[in-house]
């Protein structure tokens, strides 16, 4: 950081110190990049309870230790001694039961100490039953708004929400959008019935939704908004969190969900067609970006006094990358600079508006290759995997389809109102907007993260991966020719026979 930017104050590490803090959802992405944001520019937090249920017979201290194995925490450890470490305390509970599942004692101490609590815990698939979504997004915020109303020292109740939680308007805004339906009614449902017969009602319940997913986190802000004249909450918006743009590690992601998964298909060369207007955008924001705007959310509520309730983490005042730029530069990295290891076939494709054209490809391009090295693979008694790849690809697309297919625009001029006010130096370590970024660098990074921490291909294989790209191009054009040669026979021997 200049030395200019060292001469003015960090309000927003002064506020957090020897603050008591609970996160929820902490072993998530986002929790996670939230986590590790938080010890190592707020340094001065007296306390860190993170909310961890036990899974796959392990308990919550486990789970914590496994967590700060996570290469994100690589940073953290160079900057800090291991006592920054012991801030942190794992709280055995779950959000998606009765009581949050917590323990007298520990139920007592958090009522006792918490200040601020970041509400991060959801379920953010689309392919999941109703009756679970409902649980754990809806209930479990429910639920974490009661032992909200009991904490005696509560100075803000954040709530992560999403951006795409309110599909019926064309220009979402930072204000507070009535719940599809009564919240405290779908939760009695969801508890009354069988999964089985809530899923026969689903697509009644969810009328215009496209999935679990937007409809529960809408459900939920009308459980939080219910409250604001009782406590001292605020709804936080980010649009599609991507992976991390500049620190503590350019790229990084823990998942394949959303664009990553659409880079690593692609440049895998499992990805043949995407049925989308190319023209199209999504509205991205980085998780780092997420986490300065959560800690930056905090701050801003505290200090002036609730001015604002709703903060949407958006990007697209600022930039819209469309589908067409994301699929070229992605593309040219993965052929150029960094290609995966062990591609199915060499990166092309295209994206379409035309259903035929996209099925056609689909079944002539990913499924019957993949039905042929399948069949190869049972003959030479391999186990099969290319189908079951496909099937995922298929359930993906039919998923996001809703999505890229629409346009959705966010206004976020209220936060970036608030965000003027900071100082330059609170600006730079909290940095919330895409001012002097490189969207190929990004990309880059996004692919070598996945390359590394997803796919687990180490730097040294990247000469093997050229080379193999080099062949698949070849085969590719060999290919083309004879497919435009057969097609020019079958042609001249209609014409002239």
């Amino acid at each position: 950081m200049s030395e200019m930017y060292q001469t003015y104050p960090d309000r927003i590490a002064r506020f957090f110190e020897d603050k008591t803090v609970l996160i929820t959802g902490a072993t998530g992405f986002v929790g996670k990049v939230l986590l590790e944001k938080m010890l190592r520019a707020c340094g001065g937090v007296k306390k860190v309870y993170v909310l961890i249920r036990s899974k796959r017979e392990k308990e919550p201290q486990i789970r914590l230790v496994e967590l700060f194995r996570d290469p994100i925490f690589g940073v953290l450890k160079t900057q800090h001694d291991a006592s920054i470490f012991q801030k942190v305390e794992a709280i055995s509970g779950d959000v998606s039961l009765p009581g949050l599942d917590l323990s007298l004692s520990d139920r007592q101490k958090l009522c006792s100490e918490v200040e601020i609590i970041f509400h991060c815990a959801a379920i953010v698939r689309f392919d999941i039953p109703l009756q679970e979504a409902v649980i754990v997004n809806v209930r479990g915020t429910k639920l974490m708004l009661e032992l909200a109303k009991e904490c005696q020292n509560l100075l803000n109740f954040v709530h992560v929400s999403t951006a795409y939680c309110h599909l019926d308007e064309d220009i979402v805004k930072e204000q507070i959008y009535p719940p599809p339906r009564n919240p405290h009614d779908v939760i009695k449902i969801c508890e009354c019935l069988e999964n089985e017969l809530v899923e026969t009602i689903k697509n009644k319940i969810l009328e215009k939704f496209p999935n679990c997913y937007p409809f529960t986190k809408a459900l939920s802000e009308g459980l939080v908004s219910d409250e604001m004249e009782r406590l001292p909450v605020v709804i936080f918006r980010p649009s599609v969190v991507v992976p991390i743009w500049r620190e503590p590690l350019p790229g990084y992601t823990d998942n394949i969900n959303g664009p990553t998964g659409l880079l690593i298909g692609g440049g895998k060369g499992v990805i043949r067609t995407l049925f989308c207007r190319g023209d199209g955008y999504l509205d991205y924001i980085p998780a780092d970006l997420v986490a300065n705007g959560l800690l930056f959310s905090t701050f801003d509520f505290v200090t002036n006094k609730g001015q604002r309730r709703v903060y949407n983490a958006v990007s697209s005042h600022a930039y819209k990358l469309t589908f067409n730029q994301v699929v070229k530069m992605g593309k040219t990295i993965v052929e150029t600079a960094l290609p995966f290891n062990n591609i199915f076939w060499y990166p092309g494709g295209s994206l379409t508006q035309s259903k035929i054209k996209h099925y056609t490809i689909m079944t002539l391009f990913q499924i019957l290759p993949a039905l042929i090295i399948d069949t190869i693979l049972i003959l030479c008694r391999i186990k099969p995997f290319f189908m079951k790849i496909q099937k995922r690809t298929l359930n993906a697309y039919a998923l996001c389809e809703y999505y890229v297919n629409r346009n959705w625009d966010f206004d976020n001029s209220k936060s970036m109102e608030a965000i003027e006010l900071l100082n330059p130096r609170e600006r730079e370590i909290y940095k919330m907007d895409g001012r002097g970024g490189n969207f190929r660098d990004y990309f880059l990074n996004c692919i070598h993260s996945a390359r590394l921490y997803l796919l687990k291909e180490s730097d040294d294989q990247i000469p093997a991966a050229k080379m193999q790209m080099k062949v698949m191009w070849f085969v590719d054009w060999l290919c083309k020719i004879f497919v435009v040669s057969a097609l020019f026979y079958y042609i001249s021997s209609k014409l002239f026979s």
